[in-house]
């Protein structure tokens, strides 16, 4: 090729390029040194071929001044200088390349590779200008390597290729690495990193799906892709894939703690039992081996908890706390181990002294970790009925995440316990302008203006979350209740019955039925539709405790009532719902010891739900214990003050007080 360039000019670099802009143009060489230049670029080769750097060297300055607009000379030049590390002399020739021909590609390719490695910090490279920063560098690099491979195809260099590809990713150029990628993986099968940069070029371009294809076929060559795979899995929420692929990896390796440990997270995030025992198993392997991993750690207190072993929950927690006390995670999995315990005092205990050093500064560092942990505290409190400390700690988490959905929930959820209904649905406005589409919000906000007496306005909500939403049963739901409790039953019946045509298999919408049923007093179809629930999920714990409470609310059949309920506390045993309404039913049976045992617990969980406190003041008073029934009838006053007459409550709290002056 080279011949042919020099055959078909009087200058060794004008047979192809332009030279660069010149303020006065050089006069090209005579022919005879054009012919001498051609000579010492041949004589240049053999001295290099030969080992005899010096001399090559020589050989190319002689052509360089026998020919000065032979671009080549000086490219091939800098091209010897690269190979022998001796970048300042390398950079110089090839810029002085470019002078004559800007497209030159081998002068083009040197700069691109000393530029490359001195945007990745590769040992040799020169510093960089001062302030010249890294991005500059990497696309100063990007452009070079580009001009040196242009129009060559699969032609060029792979390992300028691979460089160029590389720099793509390191800029974020993803949806130009792929094609580079993609064709040099297919040419060079030894490349070990080639697949995996691929993959990483995929993902960042967002081509999940495509990357999925590709790894898919790539693995039953290559199965050290596996693990790569089921992380692409895993970003698209493909849980049961992601864990069989993990599983497949492990085969391959089946001694790697990180495999197992990515194993037991997908497995976790399946969410069905034997799947989370299996994580369970793993992960105790895991930590067996290495004691102080604490990603293992977490994830083991994370699928003990949901096992229902919530003391080894809190053990592991704790110990993921003790191994770094500075990361917030050993107490977010604490606090999600108490609170299934209902120890809400032990989560304000836990985590306020941690969240104290998570506090963030002026700079708002820690501000993350704060957030992650504060929610729990106010949650807690909330659970204790301190409603001014919930509400403060849900506002700190509010400031620190200002368009968080969930954190204004529960910041609203707080205010409405309160009573603060204005500010509820301030927060709960500001939010949904940021997140239009979320339901919750709606049907809090929804829930906030029927209690501050602006029902109508809160239906409009709702019935305009389910004209936004017609797919979704819980929007139907949500206005099926709003409706009840508006006193509009026969609308909320109506809703819920044409739902169940529509959504024939959604547990809600006849969960919702049955108990907008029993409002309206129509118990035998409530019953009826309570049962078809259990009869497709005999586990189904609300409905068992739904009906159960229904029956002992009305005396009827109080073995029946107490057997559905036990059923209820052995899915969930600690909830205090059930246990208020297994207490009732004792209570209902004259059985007050029992009924003052469940009652007591339900009580103190849940201190700011009135219908708890009155069901305890019942049980308290019968058993002639005047004080403690006033005490709880006085929280019931002061709690959400749903489902209560509180005319009937003060009644009750008078007749108490003379009782205790007999």
């Amino acid at each position: 090729m080279f011949v042919a360039v020099c055959l078909a000019s009087a200058s060794l670099a004008h047979a192809a390029q332009k030279p660069a802009a010149r303020s006065t143009p050089m006069k090209p060489p005579a022919a005879d040194a054009v012919a001498d230049a051609y000579d010492q670029f041949l004589l240049a080769h053999r001295a290099e071929a030969d080992d005899k750097i010096d001399d090559a060297i020589a050989a190319y300055k002689r052509a360089m001044a026998l020919d000065p607009l032979a671009a080549d000379v000086p490219a091939e030049l800098a091209g010897l200088y690269l190979r022998q590390n001796k970048v300042s002399e390398a950079m110089a020739a090839a810029e002085q390349a470019l002078k004559v021909a800007p497209a030159n590609r081998e002068a083009n390719r040197v700069l691109g590779v000393i530029y490359a490695a001195m945007a990745e910090g590769g040992r040799g490279a020169p510093a960089p200008h001062p302030g010249e920063k890294a991005e500059a560098i990497a696309a100063r690099a990007i452009t070079y390597l580009e001009t040196s491979i242009d129009h060559l195809d699969g032609e060029a260099d792979p390992n300028v290729r691979a460089t160029l590809a590389r720099l793509y990713l390191a800029t974020g150029a993803f949806a130009k690495a792929i094609p580079v990628l993609a064709a040099l993986v297919n040419e060079e099968s030894q490349w070990q990193d080639g697949p995996t940069l691929l993959a990483e070029a995929y993902a960042g371009a967002g081509r999940i799906p495509d990357g999925i294809a590709w790894l898919q076929e790539r693995v039953k060559e290559d199965p050290r892709l596996l693990p790569t795979l089921a992380d692409f899995y895993e970003r698209q929420h493909r849980w049961k894939e992601a864990a069989d692929t993990y599983g497949k990896a492990l085969q391959q390796t089946p001694g790697s703690a990180e495999i197992k440990t990515r194993y037991a997270s997908a497995l976790l995030n399946t969410g069905g039992r034997d799947q989370i025992a299996k994580a369970r198993d793993l992960l105790v392997g895991v930590t067996s081996a290495r004691a102080t991993d604490p990603r293992a750690l977490y994830l083991l207190s994370q699928a003990q908890r949901r096992l229902g072993d919530l003391d080894a929950a809190e053990a592991t927690a704790r110990k993921v706390i003790a191994l770094n006390d500075k990361s917030p995670w050993g107490y977010y999995a604490l606090a999600e181990a108490l609170e299934e315990h209902r120890q809400y005092q032990a989560v304000v205990d836990a985590l306020a002294p941690a969240i104290a050093q998570f506090k963030p500064g002026p700079s708002g560092g820690a501000a993350f970790e704060a957030g992650l942990l504060l929610p729990h505290v106010g949650f807690a409190y909330q659970q204790l009925g301190e409603l001014d400390k919930a509400i403060a700690t849900f506002e700190e988490a509010h400031r620190l995440a200002p368009r968080d959905a969930t954190v204004a929930a529960y910041l609203a959820e707080a205010q409405i316990a309160a009573k603060h209904y204005g500010p509820a649905i301030d927060v709960l406005r500001g939010a949904r302008a940021d997140h239009p589409d979320d339901l919750r919000l709606a049907r809090i906000e929804a829930r906030a203006l029927r209690l501050s007496g602006r029902a109508p306005d809160g239906i409009a909500v709702l019935q305009g979350a389910v004209s936004a939403h017609p797919d979704d049963p819980a929007a139907v739901v949500a206005l099926a209740q709003l409706y009840s409790d508006a006193d509009r039953g026969p609308d909320a019946v109506k809703t819920l019955q044409e739902a169940q045509k529509k959504f024939p298999a959604d547990q809600a919408v006849a969960f919702e039925l049955g108990a907008v049923l029993d409002k309206e007093q129509r118990f035998a179809d409530a019953e009826a539709v309570f049962q078809q629930v259990l009869k497709r999920d005999p586990n189904n714990a609300a409905a068992l405790n739904y009906l159960g409470y229904m029956l002992a609310e009305h005396g009827e059949r109080l073995d029946e009532s107490v057997g559905l309920l036990k059923r209820a506390l052995e899915i969930d045993p600690d909830n205090g719902s059930f246990l208020d309404s297994l207490g009732w039913a004792y209570f209902k049976a004259d059985k007050l010891d029992l009924a003052e045992d469940n009652l007591r617990r339900a009580a103190d969980q849940l201190r700011t739900n009135s219908v708890i406190q009155d069901h305890y003041g019942e049980v308290l008073f019968k058993l002639g214990r005047y004080d403690a029934a006033i005490g709880a009838w006085t929280r019931a006053l002061n709690g959400d003050g749903d489902s209560i007459d509180r005319g009937d409550i003060d009644r009750k709290i008078r007749a108490a007080k003379q009782k205790l002056k007999k």
